[in-house]
């Protein structure tokens, strides 16, 4: 796991194995600091903050990629929490010319946490250079009217 951001509540990481190759979009998972089983045990202000962190880290996502020529064209949101039940929210970048997961085509994961590491394998993961771009567009974009005082 490699931190792209932290926030007050929650952490944007890569993930230890990638459910999405680099060169497919990418996968990005923010996690709250505090444990909590699903949305319905987050506070207002958590809420909120979740809210704002998805829509910063997909634009991040999509911008940083894009511009490495990974052509983004969108990001999927996602609440998994089948294989770890606790609240998570996952970033799929779908690019455009993905080979695993194709795009316009809905994400395929195997069924357990085991056949995917199984059936998978080792996914590549963003770049170090990929999390630093990432963190910067991150803290640009907050920076900027959109979210600054969202």
């Amino acid at each position: 796991m490699a931190l792209i951001y932290e926030a007050r509540h929650f952490i944007l990481k890569t993930p230890d194995q990638p459910h999405v190759s680099r060169s497919d979009g990418g996968h990005v998972v923010i996690d709250p600091k505090v444990t909590v089983e699903d949305r319905t045990q987050l506070s207002p202000e958590q809420a909120i903050e979740l809210v704002k962190l998805t829509m910063v880290g997909g634009e991040a996502l999509k911008t940083v990629l894009t511009r490495k020529g990974i052509p983004i064209g969108r990001i999927n949101y996602q609440d998994n929490g089948n294989w770890r039940a606790e609240l998570h929210v996952h970033l799929y970048g779908r690019a455009r010319h993905a080979k695993r997961q194709p795009y316009g085509h809905s994400l395929d994961f195997c069924g357990t946490r085991e056949d995917f590491r199984r059936e998978m394998g080792q996914l590549e993961p963003l770049t170090d250079e990929d999390i630093a771009a990432l963190r910067e567009e991150i803290t640009r974009l907050l920076a900027g009217e959109k979210y600054r005082d969202f």
